[in-house]
C-alpha cells in the first residue's frame, strides 16, 4: 500500500513527515525518501548500507495552492561499497527529483507544455511558475523533441498552404524615388488535412524546391500513402506535387475557388463605376452600398434584403446589369461546387459546369470570363473536391494558430 502522505503530494519517492505554517502565509514541507531504490549507487547500481552523512535540499514543485509549498528533502549521503566502482559517495535520488536538480521533473514538464500545447509564450510561462526565462526555454526545447523527433503519423489527405512571417518590408531608392520590396518571408506548411497529425512540418520559402526539399526528408513507404493533396490554387504548389508525389490526386480548396469568384465581383463593380461614372466608386451609388450583399451567398440574404439588391441593381442600367450578371455566375459556380459529397453522378456535374461556362461565355464581361478560363484550367483539381470533398481547412486553421503564437512571442505593440 502506498503511504498517505506519499498521495497527498502525488510525489512517486517522497514522503510528508512534517509541514510548518510560515510567517507570509505559505507553507514548508519537510519530506524524506521513501524510495529503496534511491540507495542504489548512480555508478554501478550496488544498494549502499552504509550512510555517510545527510543533506538537505530545497527543489522546487508545481504551485499548490495561492500561496504555494516549499519543500525541504532531508536525505542520506551514501557510502558505495563497491571497491572498484569509482563513485565513492553519492545522495540519494528519485527519478522526479535526479541529484543536483533544483526543480522536479513535472515541473520542468509542465513549463514546456505550456508553450508547446497551449500556445502560451516562453515569458508567460516563466512569470506563471516563477522560472527564469533560460530554464523555461530550455524546457520547452526538451518537450518539443518529443513532437519533432517523433515518427509521421501515416497520412490520407496532405495539406499545404503558405502562410506570411510578418509584415513585407519596402525601401526607396535614394537615385531613382522608386520602392522596391526588400524582405516578404513566406513558409509553407504540411498538415495531415484529414486526421489528427496536425502540423507535420514547415519550411522557409514557397517555391518548388522547397516543397521537394521537405518531402525528400521523408520515408518513400509514408509519401506512397498519401492518396490525396489539398491545396489553394497555387501553380507552384501543384507542380511540385506532380513531381514529389505523382500518385497522389491534387484537390484545390473550394473556399479560394469561391475566393476568386468574389474577387471578380468586386473587380466588375470597380471597372463599371469607373467607364460609366468617371471617377472611383461613392457610398451614395447603389452599386457601392451592395458591394456586402453581392459577396454574401444567396442563401444568407433574406428575401428583403436580395429583393432590394435586385430591384436596385436592376434599376441602375449597365452597371447594375453587369453586377448581376457576375453575380450569377458566381452563385452558378457555387451551385457547381455545392455538389460535393452529394452523391451526385457525372451527368448533374457536367450539367452544372455546362451551365456555369455557358453563363460566363454569353456575358460578354471579360473577368467572368476569365473566371471561367480559370476555373476550366483547374477542373481536374475540382472535380477531385467534388468528388472526394477534402478541403485546405485544416491548413488553414494551423495557419491561424502559427500567427496568433508569432504574435505572442513578438508581444504587442503599444500605441
Amino acid at each position: 500500500m502506498v503511504n498517505d502522505t506519499t498521495l497527498l503530494l502525488d510525489l512517486d519517492g517522497v514522503s510528508v513527515v512534517q509541514v510548518e505554517r510560515l510567517a507570509n502565509g505559505g507553507r514548508r514541507v519537510h519530506l524524506v525518501t521513501a524510495d529503496e531504490t534511491a540507495r542504489a549507487c548512480p555508478a554501478c547500481g550496488v544498494f549502499a548500507t552504509r550512510v555517510k552523512g545527510s543533506a538537505v535540499t530545497r527543489p522546487r514543485d508545481l504551485p499548490h495552492g495561492e500561496s504555494g509549498l516549499e519543500f525541504r528533502w532531508h536525505k542520506r549521503r551514501w557510502w558505495c561499497r563497491e571497491a572498484d566502482c569509482p563513485r565513492r559517495s553519492f545522495t540519494e535520488q528519485i527519478p522526479q527529483i535526479p541529484a543536483g536538480a533544483r526543480l522536479t521533473a513535472r515541473l520542468r514538464g509542465a513549463a514546456g507544455r505550456r508553450i508547446r500545447d497551449a500556445g502560451s509564450t516562453v515569458i508567460q510561462a516563466a512569470r506563471d511558475l516563477h522560472l527564469s526565462w533560460p530554464t523555461v526555454m530550455e524546457a520547452f526545447r526538451t518537450q518539443a523533441r518529443d513532437v519533432t523527433e517523433a515518427p509521421l503519423p501515416q497520412v490520407a489527405v496532405l495539406g499545404i498552404d503558405e502562410t506570411r512571417r510578418g509584415r513585407p518590408r519596402w525601401e526607396q531608392d535614394a537615385d531613382t524615388g522608386k520602392w522596391r520590396l526588400t524582405r516578404d518571408r513566406w513558409h509553407t506548411g504540411f498538415v495531415d488535412a484529414l486526421g489528427h497529425g496536425g502540423l507535420l512540418g514547415q519550411v522557409e520559402g514557397r517555391t518548388v524546391a522547397d516543397v521537394l526539399a521537405w518531402l525528400a526528408t521523408t520515408d518513400l513507404d509514408w509519401r506512397k500513402g498519401i492518396g490525396y493533396v489539398a491545396i489553394d490554387m497555387s501553380a507552384t504548389y501543384r507542380a511540385a506535387i506532380r513531381i514529389g508525389l505523382p500518385h497522389a490526386t491534387v484537390v484545390v480548396d473550394h473556399f479560394h475557388v469561391v475566393q476568386l469568384a468574389n474577387k471578380m465581383l468586386s473587380m466588375v463593380r470597380r471597372r463599371t463605376t469607373a467607364e460609366t461614372r468617371g471617377r472611383r466608386g461613392r457610398a451614395s451609388d447603389p452599386e457601392w452600398k451592395a458591394r456586402r450583399r453581392l459577396l454574401r451567398n444567396r442563401e444568407d440574404l433574406t428575401d428583403d434584403q436580395f429583393a432590394t439588391m435586385w430591384n436596385t441593381l436592376l434599376g441602375e442600367g449597365k452597371i447594375g446589369q453587369t453586377l448581376l450578371t457576375a453575380w450569377i455566375a458566381k452563385e452558378n459556380l457555387r451551385t457547381l461546387l455545392a455538389l460535393a459529397r452529394t452523391g451526385a453522378d457525372r451527368h448533374q456535374v457536367g450539367h452544372a459546369r455546362w451551365k456555369f461556362l455557358t453563363w460566363c461565355a454569353d456575358s460578354d464581361i471579360p473577368e467572368v470570363r476569365q473566371l471561367a478560363t480559370t476555373v476550366d484550367r483547374w477542373w481536374p483539381e475540382i472535380a477531385a473536391f467534388i468528388d472526394t470533398g477534402h478541403s485546405n481547412a485544416k491548413s488553414e486553421g494551423i495557419n491561424r494558430v502559427i500567427k496568433l503564437v508569432a504574435r505572442n512571442a513578438f508581444g504587442f505593440l503599444a500605441f
